[in-house]
């Protein structure tokens, strides 16, 4: 059974093979350096910086839309006092295959130009220190995050004189301004055809058979799909590029910014050519602060910079916490249901099933550990309870929770016991069944979120391999602590009542909590998958019970009533395999409900509201993810929080993650998470605040209250009185 979940996990993220070249470091991958235009700078009259990437040949780093997977470089400036950088000014990328996925890049080298203004009362004479901390991504087949330290002296040009360029870095900043896109000679549009969008250039001087090699490159990360073929035609009219649109945005665009670039064949010669088309949106302005930026107060005490032990700590405690979580919940039947069963058995041998279940969750969650840090290292954009983005995963769950509960109710027998599932899988009574207990808690735990898991898994996803198997081997323990714990106290045990044949009505009672989740799981997968797939998930468990009642008949049928009944569940089996298999391909855009006054988030809307001044609270959430949705319902949809965030004119941008999104995937990993909720909320241009992941009304209304008081004078001011 964990080969099989394991295999489902696998085929259901494409995992593509690392190559295994042994450990490589960010250093020797990339040399990165600061390199200043001007020979010397004067006061108050800006100049350009540039952030010069010398990569290994065959690896990549990544544009600011980074295509289906990867991150953008990002600079965290520390500048003298009255010092200010602009942002990044982007060079044309390339398309970079890797599998399936298509990815957009620089190779080789790439120069990152920056406007930095100097203070207007920079005295002449002195050099400066300019400073930052680069963050970047490296690619191959593999990926290495990385960071650099730069640091760059610039003399200040004495009174009197002029700040002429270093004719030693004008080469290498000519190249760096040859690689920039220009504005377009030519009107653009976006239009649509059917369900693809097209990119309209009104260029009628183009020849038609003149032009090739054609690519767009949007801005937005999640508006078409990056590796589908991008269709070129070419009239009297101009240039039209046809794009297949993304799954990720249910808001159809009506305009499309970016860099398209073609080959035009001329007179002179071969030319490329490379046009930025629309107004690009700024990238999050926190990767171009300066180090006097402060922060706006957290209302609640900042986490502390983790290490190792601590993280391992604060995981063991979320683990504890755990379950308490309602998705932990139906589990617990299980556990009771053994625990009694045992408790007339030896001390020594109910401490050995206290040691099996806490083995099978250790088991499940560094198994868990050992795909996310494979995909992680592979270059995938993936987090904590990445499994249910896969209708296969929440279908395949659905329909083994089902036949648990069928089993708990009567209709047949799985396993030789009441420990139920464990034994089942097995074929055998005894500590496999509670084994197999603490896999299944394990499986059922990851749509929660418990205080400290976001910070802790974000961070053992950043670390080596074996810190983060350390990391999440605490999460386990804590996980699996409570259990262990009352199977050790003899006192405990002894308290249990013996069993008997109150047994089987508690047993029936226990199976209603699995159907409760197996609602839950379905209505997930209603966000997942079309309508037909839903029908088909439907049908799923139907055959789930029908195979479990042939299957049950067969087991007191004559031996030729017994191997047709056997066949027939078989058949019903194999029928179900085939519809789950087949839900993948009907995959529809999530659709989680947008709470009152909520906007879908993009990062293209969050940088537009950011870059003009307006306070903004982020959701992120998912449908599979409970405490997300007890959240929602306790804290976010209440009536002081609506009436908060309308009266301080906060705009309301919820992220969906129920599939997957790049875009909602990048955030969280900025902001050290590997997995939803994140609540943040921004205002005053300055770093976000980040709310706990257990919300309450207070908490939230807290958070509002941090508003400068400017800020929200003029939003009631704006609001028109009833």
């Amino acid at each position: 059974m964990i080969r099989l979940f394991a295999l489902l996990l696998l085929a259901s993220a494409g995992i593509g093979s690392a190559s295994a070249q042994g450990l490589k470091l960010p250093a020797d991958l990339v040399k990165a350096s600061l390199v200043a235009e001007p020979g010397a700078i004067r006061a108050g009259e800006p100049f350009t910086i540039g952030i010069r990437m010398v990569i290994r040949p065959h690896w990549h780093v990544y544009w600011r839309n980074p295509g289906d997977s990867g991150l953008p470089p990002e600079m965290a400036w520390s500048l003298p006092q009255g010092f200010s950088a602009g942002p990044i000014e982007w060079p044309t990328p390339s398309r970079i295959p890797v599998s399936h996925l298509l990815n957009f890049g620089f190779e080789n080298e790439v120069v990152l130009l920056t406007q930095v203004t100097p203070s207007a009362d920079l005295a002449p004479g002195r050099p400066v220190t300019l400073s930052g901390k680069l963050s970047y991504l490296v690619c191959e087949r593999e990926c290495v995050p990385g960071s650099a330290d730069l640091k760059l002296s610039v003399p200040v040009a004495p009174e009197g004189s002029s700040a002429a360029p270093n004719p030693q870095n004008r080469a290498l900043f000519a190249s760096a301004r040859d690689r920039l896109p220009t504005p377009s000679p030519w009107p653009s549009r976006l239009t649509r055809d059917g369900e693809r969008l097209v990119v309209n250039l009104d260029a009628p001087g183009l020849k038609p058979d003149a032009i090739n090699n054609a690519a767009f490159f949007p801005y937005a990360e999640t508006a078409i799909e990056h590796a589908a073929e991008q269709r070129l035609s070419v009239d009297e009219t101009g240039l039209r590029l046809s794009l297949s649109r993304s799954t990720y945005d249910d808001k159809v665009p009506t305009e499309l910014p970016g860099v398209l670039t073609f080959d035009e064949v001329t007179p002179e010669g071969a030319q490329s050519r490379s046009y930025a088309l629309g107004q690009a949106p700024p990238i999050q302005p926190a990767a171009s602060v300066t180090a006097e930026a402060t922060p706006v107060p957290a209302p609640q005490a900042a986490e502390p910079d983790l290490t190792l032990w601590s993280a391992a700590g604060l995981a063991f405690l979320g683990g504890i916490i755990l379950n308490l979580m309602p998705c932990v919940f139906p589990v617990l039947s299980i556990k009771v249901l053994s625990l009694v069963r045992h408790s007339g058995e030896p001390p020594a041998r109910v401490r050995l099933h206290g040691l099996a279940y806490t083995l099978g969750v250790l088991a499940m969650f560094l198994g868990l550990a050992s795909v996310l840090i494979a995909l992680k290292g592979a270059g995938a954009a993936i987090g904590w309870g990445y499994q249910l983005q896969s209708p296969l995963v929440v279908a395949s769950l659905a329909y083994l929770l089902f036949a648990m509960g069928l089993s708990l109710s009567g209709v047949f027998h799985l396993g030789g016991g009441v420990a139920g599932i464990g034994d089942g899988l097995t074929r055998k009574p005894g500590l496999q069944g509670s084994f197999f207990t603490g896999v299944l808690a394990t499986v059922v735990a990851t749509p929660c979120t418990a205080p400290f898991m976001g910070s802790t898994v974000g961070f053992a996803l950043t670390q080596p391999a074996g810190v983060a198997l350390i990391v999440f081997a605490s999460l386990g323990l804590g996980l699996a602590l409570p259990f262990l714990v009352l199977t050790t106290w003899p006192a405990a045990v002894r308290r249990l009542p013996r069993p008997g044949a109150w047994m089987d009505t508690l047993k029936g009672a226990f199976a209603f909590p699995l159907y409760a989740t197996v609602a839950w799981l379905i209505w997930v997968l209603a966000q997942q998958v079309g309508s037909t797939g839903l029908l088909a998930a439907l049908v799923g468990l139907v055959l789930v019970g029908f195979a479990a009642w042939t299957w049950d008949k067969a087991q007191h049928a004559a031996p030729v009533g017994s191997i047709v009944g056997r066949g027939v569940a078989v058949a019903a089996l194999v029928a179900l395999a085939v519809l789950t298999v087949g839900l993948d391909r009907d995959r529809a855009e999530a659709n989680v409900t947008m709470a009152a006054g909520s906007e879908a988030f993009t990062q293209n809307r969050l940088d537009t509201l950011l870059a003009q001044g307006k306070p903004v609270f982020v959701n992120m959430t998912a449908a599979w993810c409970i405490t997300c949705q007890i959240n929602e319902r306790t804290a976010l949809r209440t009536d002081a929080v609506q009436t908060a965030l309308k009266t301080r004119g906060v705009t309301y941008l919820k992220g969906d993650w129920t599939n997957q999104n790049p875009e909602i995937t990048r955030l969280l990993e900025q902001h050290g998470r590997n997995g939803v909720p994140l609540y943040l909320l921004y205002a005053g241009g300055k770093a976000p605040v980040v709310l706990p992941q257990i919300l309450t009304q207070g908490a939230v209304l807290a958070a509002l209250d941090t508003l400068p008081a400017s800020e929200r004078s003029a939003a009631l001011k704006a609001t028109p009185k009833r």
